[in-house]
């Protein structure tokens, strides 16, 4: 397909009408007039060779083709607008600009709070925008990374993409501080034997994967959405959950549970902030990425909220 014989409007017009699935809606969207929106969607059927829309009783539905391109003209319009958004200088005191990132709640807690605290005070116009690590980020991982700034993850999950090392960290365990059948140290009995609490994604999953290697099927009786919510789910309960030390340390007292150590040698955490080379040279995302990895030496030393460097 050669991008110089196409008139990339259509992309545009294409999303509206994929989102909207009615022609005069799609128009007022982007600003086109009904006959405008209507011819843009003849030349699409005809680059297609498919409908797109197809009128269902009163209304339209898409076809399986338009079902498919839905998802993919989202993420194209995404990289788009990022792509001619992209800055060759970046005076951080004086821009208005908003970073998207994915991350975990464990992320953001640890790590996001601290850089939206830096960014606060060296760039009072930049805007942080956090959002939840979807399901297909492991499947999905290209497309995901082109349409924002960064992913907070760590390593051993994907790959193949450039990174900014940020901090280390470990898994623990939380048992109630009530549990009568957990004694002073944790052990593999007690993992196999009580009852999780789990993280419904696969933020955990090389720790995940070295338990099963030790023979332990998790018997899972609670799986949630939110790490930071763990504690809660443990206290009162004969539940055991796995959850990263720095997590464990910020929540402790927030619910009746003990912070116990693995009874085995746990893998470690890296984590690390993951973007795609689309934003090599873009002088904001630069500015982005030096700026995660002053703060995560000041996370990694366990200091205060720092200040801006001196000029």
């Amino acid at each position: 397909m050669n991008l110089a014989s196409l008139d990339l409007n259509l992309v545009v017009a294409l999303r509206a009408l994929l989102q909207e699935r009615n022609v005069t809606r799609a128009g007022r969207r982007i600003g086109l007039s009904q006959p405008a929106m209507s011819a843009a969607l003849a030349r699409l059927r005809r680059h297609f060779d498919d409908d797109l829309l197809a009128r269902v009783g009163g209304g339209y539905e898409l076809t399986a083709l338009g079902q498919a391109l839905l998802d993919r003209t989202t993420t194209a319009c995404d990289l788009l607008e990022r792509v001619f958004a992209s800055q060759a200088e970046f005076d951080p005191s004086r821009e208005e600009h908003e970073f998207t990132l994915i991350a975990s709640d464990y992320a953001v807690a640890v790590f996001g709070a601290e850089l939206a605290r830096t960014v606060q005070a060296e760039a009072p116009g930049i805007r942080l925008r956090f959002k939840q690590v979807p399901n297909e980020i492991i499947d999905n991982t290209g497309p995901l990374l082109s349409t924002v700034d960064g992913l907070l993850l760590p390593h051993g999950i994907i790959r193949g993409f450039p990174t900014v090392e940020l901090y280390q960290d470990s898994w623990v365990f939380l048992v109630a501080d009530d549990n009568p059948e957990v004694g002073e140290q944790l052990t593999l009995d007690d993992l196999a034997r009580l009852p999780w609490v789990t993280y419904q994604r696969a933020y955990d999953a090389p720790a995940a994967r070295q338990i099963a290697t030790l023979g332990i099927e998790p018997r899972v009786a609670v799986s949630v959405d939110s790490f930071q919510l763990m504690p809660l789910l443990v206290a009162g309960t004969r539940r055991v959950a796995l959850l990263q030390r720095r997590l464990a340390d910020e929540l402790d007292g927030l619910a009746h549970v003990r912070i116990m150590e693995p009874p085995y040698d746990a893998v470690p955490i890296q984590q690390a902030l993951w973007w795609h080379p689309v934003h090599l040279h873009d002088a904001a995302h630069m500015w982005l990425r030096e700026t995660t990895a002053r703060v995560a030496e000041a996370v990694e030393a366990g200091r205060a909220t720092i200040c801006s460097p001196p000029s």
